[in-house]
């Protein structure tokens, strides 16, 4: 079924999904939060696309959260519910938690682009992409404080990885507003841009070089950069050891040492297609 949410095109070995769903600000419906992974799971499982590029349209990146999602039996009300009905409420928060899972489940990397607004789950599922651009205007809002609730999707996980702990913890408990260059300033952001386009044309360009490496070797360093954020030095060394171990892939660097040599660009493999039957 074609999503509704979400336009995708792939050319030259990137995957470019645009959230389109302007009129509405982009909020996130019920519908976002099963074509989103559905997407990301299918791209990955592929092995096609080296980078994916995630877009939006209109005057803002996202809303975040549709009240439809807490209306429609998307989330419900566990915090007066008893019993089955809090267990439900928990089956549905890890749901949308593993919305933006799929965006670091990806074997590929994920760059994130947005202008305006990135308010609430928009936070969440920022923090989850392994780069982020945005517009000048942009700005960022941990909006559950505001709204009477506890930020649950990822932002308070991933965000104090991503920026000092100190105003992860302002933004979190404040509902203020950050402002891109705050952003960029404080490393949550690569880079601002003047305008959508340039910013579009820039990130598809950084999308395009990754695309470019050995895929393998990506997924590799995408692997261990996000399990090194979560352990040791000593056990991420250890787990370096082992991936390559499996991984380690003599005919990409015989590659990457002819094409230097022959003063060409090299060509891999794409990744192996994930069965998704099994």
């Amino acid at each position: 079924m074609s999503p509704t949410c979400f336009d995708l095109t792939e050319s030259d070995s990137i995957a470019h999904i645009v959230f389109n769903r302007p009129d509405e600000l982009n909020s996130m419906t019920p519908a976002f939060w099963r074509e989103l992974p559905e997407l990301i799971d299918d791209i990955s499982n592929r092995g096609k696309a080296r980078a994916i590029v995630i877009s939006s349209t209109g005057k803002h990146f996202s809303a975040g959260m549709d009240i439809s999602v807490f209306t429609g039996g998307g989330v419900g009300d566990g915090g007066e519910s008893t019993g089955g009905a809090r267990s439900v409420f928990r089956y549905n928060v890890l749901h949308l938690q593993d919305t933006f899972n799929s965006l670091e489940r990806a074997r590929m990397p994920v760059l994130v682009a947005t202008q305006g607004g990135v308010v609430g789950a928009g936070v969440d599922m920022v923090t989850a992409c392994d780069m982020r651009y945005a517009t000048e205007d942009s700005w960022f809002c941990i909006h559950e404080i505001n709204i009477g609730m506890t930020a649950d999707v990822g932002t308070l996980q991933r965000l104090p990885k991503l920026i000092p702990e100190g105003v992860a913890r302002e933004l979190a408990y404040t509902g203020d507003r950050m402002s891109a260059q705050r952003a960029k300033e404080v490393g949550l952001v690569n880079e601002v841009y003047p305008t959508q386009d340039a910013m579009l044309s820039d990130v598809l360009d950084i999308a395009g070089r990754i695309a470019s490496k050995a895929p393998v070797a990506i997924h590799g360093t995408k692997e261990m950069i996000n399990y090194t954020r979560d352990h040791t030095v000593a056990d991420s060394l250890q787990a370096i050891a082992t991936w390559q171990t499996g991984m380690f892939r003599s005919a990409d660097i015989l590659e990457a040492f002819t094409a230097q040599a022959e003063k060409r660009e090299p060509v891999y493999d794409d990744l192996p297609e994930i069965s998704r039957g099994l």
